[in-house]
């Protein structure tokens, strides 16, 4: 992969981009997002998934036509968390999820096979392991999702997994940060509000600390305003958390990307622009917005004009991209 000082202003944009389409092939509009939009990667869901065979040769196609239009390698997501989120079928092993692993063997075989069958499809990210700590009595938004209400056996069981998928080539997501564990409302939905106190708040940041100890790859934001925090902006908009926090107090210096763009709490509250322009002031670097829609093309559009436009924001864009060709060089091997 060359360096990045080779690429265009519109490669540095789309680098930020990860997309969700639809389909099970590389058609035109896959197509438009790699040779055009230029976006540094894909996420799959359940509308783009038959078979393994059909999935292998999605993958494969997908990233020899970025060859072919001289862009890196794509960052190929899915969430493949076990149990109620899981996006591969049978007969892709299935998991009951991370509240019914009862130890670290639990968490490390989930680990193994995942990543075996991953990278036997050509998959080769997980928006995984979920990080945060259900509310006590394993109650609220997360109960069906959570490895427990113990931060520190979150902690330990969210390392194996992280260790256990990385080890093995698969990227790990750690999410979502700073933790949405003692929520009651769907962010997919509404915009929640947590109001939480400083020991809640160091109960929930330690899974994601052992995380950044154990070098995850990435780790993606929440929709949740924290009035603590930030009392304006959620986490994935915000400056106080995804730069303050998560950056600078914490010393993240792997990916960082927003949850999808499209969820509720973001489209019925904040204009387009208003969206970008946090996130780029923020030093987010990917993008995820997971339905094909105009939004993708917008986002390129507004990144690449605010470029041209202010050298700082230029300068930002650099080190996105440089964290983003680090990780695709550690992993995928082009």
């Amino acid at each position: 992969m060359n360096g990045i000082e080779t690429y265009s202003n519109e490669q540095l944009a789309g680098q930020r981009l990860m997309a969700g389409f639809n389909g099970t092939t590389l058609d035109s509009n896959l197509k438009f997002l790699i040779d055009t939009l230029k976006v540094g990667g894909i996420i799959l869901f359940a509308r783009n998934l038959e078979g393994p065979d059909q999935i292998e040769e999605l993958c494969r196609a997908v990233q020899e036509y970025a060859r072919l239009c001289r862009q890196p390698p794509l960052f190929i997501a899915i969430d493949q968390e076990g149990g109620q989120v899981a996006r591969l079928k049978p007969p892709f092993t299935q998991f009951p999820g991370n509240p019914k692993m009862t130890g670290i063997e639990d968490a490390a075989h989930f680990a193994r096979v995942t990543a075996r069958e991953l990278t036997a499809v050509g998959i080769n990210m997980n928006m995984a392991p979920v990080l945060d700590v259900a509310a006590a009595g394993m109650t609220g938004i997360m109960k069906d999702r959570a490895f427990g209400d113990d931060p520190l056996w979150v902690s330990r069981l969210g390392a194996e997994v992280v260790n256990g998928l990385q080890e093995r080539n698969i990227m790990a997501v750690a999410k979502h940060f700073p933790g949405i564990g003692l929520t009651t409302l769907d962010s997919h939905l509404e915009r929640p509000v947590l109001d939480r106190s400083d020991r809640d708040t160091k109960k929930d940041l330690m899974p994601f600390q052992t995380a950044i100890q154990m070098n995850v790859a990435g780790m993606m934001l929440s929709h949740i305003i924290y009035p603590q925090l930030d009392p304006r902006w959620p986490a994935s908009l915000s400056v106080k958390i995804a730069h303050d926090l998560l950056r600078k107090k914490l010393g993240f210096g792997g990916l960082v990307l927003t949850d999808d763009l499209d969820m509720g709490a973001i489209v019925k509250h904040y204009e387009i622009d208003d969206v970008l322009s946090q996130i780029i002031e923020a030093t987010i670097d990917i993008v995820v917005i997971c339905h094909q829609s105009s939004k993708i093309e917008a986002a390129f559009e507004y990144i690449l004009k605010t470029m041209l436009n202010a050298e700082k924001v230029k300068h930002r864009a650099l080190d996105s991209v440089r964290r983003i060709m680090a990780i695709k060089h550690t992993y995928l091997h082009s």
